[in-house]
């Protein structure tokens, strides 16, 4: 599999950004460790979300492609569909919630992408899109349970460990678990003795409970800032690579995750939406104990202005 990645990153050389690693006293010394921050907020449509959409797409037979592209998404993947379209000049139709971050709902639709809204509290993204693709016969690429989507997140985590060979953990955020197990298949093929901790919101517990169980759990709608992982479940795909290459998982509260917006901003002077800050909650409110070289990956920038002033108030 980590062949798979490493080809991946081949693929998307020269297509996605080769994104910069970024550091800070500040912090290393608060945390008594060294901090290494990948910011993926710095990627195409501002978050990880490009990677596994052009390496999926991107191999697609040209029957598939000619379909057109269907998925379901919060808002990054949404957008990162929506831009592999317009590159590779294909139809892209995208199932998005009433609730979608407007500054997500606005970057998919300036892309040339169609959007279908549905309501989360009466409906699923997953039954909309069913119901579109049954219609249309379009080719669906879902947001993280499709194995070309995990191999081509996991590429970000590989120019982290290609660029800071002696990284000893590495904190990744978890929603639907595709980050979560690239990142893992990465740090562990290329460092075996690296060690992987996923995060995720309390509120979205959901992983975390199947990690520790062994048994697939899910959660409706939750109600967390974070909404980049506002899944139901890890994937038939992802849960069984979750449970064989990380190394423990761990939650934080919506007031650490808040913290760790603020502390990127005023003093890295970075803007991370809440769902790329959760790495850097876990350290600064004590869940995990940084030691070593730590890496953590800032999975995205995309936040609506609202959002953002109501965090720094």
């Amino acid at each position: 599999m980590y062949q798979e990645i490493l080809k991946a990153g081949s693929r998307l050389r020269g297509i996605a950004n080769r994104t910069p690693v970024m550091t800070s006293r500040r912090l290393n010394e608060m945390l008594r460790a060294s901090i290494y921050i990948k910011c993926e907020n710095f990627q195409r449509i501002g978050a990880f979300k490009f990677r596994g959409a052009f390496n999926a797409v991107s191999q697609l037979s040209d029957k598939a492609k000619s379909k057109g592209i269907l998925t379901y998404s919060s808002g990054n993947h949404a957008q990162a569909i929506a831009l592999v379209g317009k590159i590779l000049n294909l139809t892209t139709t995208i199932v998005m919630p009433e609730n979608a971050p407007k500054i997500k709902l606005e970057a998919t639709r300036s892309y040339g992408a169609k959007i279908v809204l549905y309501d989360p509290e009466k409906t699923t993204r997953e039954k909309v899109a069913g119901e579109i693709e049954a219609e249309h016969g379009y080719t669906l690429i879902p947001p993280y349970d499709h194995i070309d989507i995990v191999y081509g997140q996991g590429t970000a985590v590989l120019e982290l460990m290609q660029e800071i060979e002696d990284i000893d953990s590495i904190l990744v955020q978890c929603g639907g678990g595709g980050l979560l197990s690239g990142s893992a298949i990465a740090a562990k093929g290329f460092n075996p003795s690296s060690k992987v901790i996923g995060v995720e919101p309390e509120l979205a517990d959901d992983a975390t409970k199947s990690f520790h169980t062994g048994v697939l759990h899910t959660v409706h709608n939750p109600p967390t800032i974070a909404d980049g992982t506002r899944t139901p479940s890890l994937g038939k795909i992802t849960f069984p690579l979750v449970r064989e290459y990380v190394d423990d998982m761990v939650t934080v509260t919506e007031e650490a995750i808040i913290e760790a917006v603020r502390y990127f901003f005023y003093y890295l002077k970075l803007v991370v939406e809440p769902s790329g800050a959760i790495g850097l909650a876990a350290l600064l409110s004590g869940v995990v104990q940084a030691s070593g070289n730590t890496g953590i990956v800032i999975s995205g920038g995309n936040i609506d202005g609202s959002t953002m002033a109501n965090i720094l108030k």
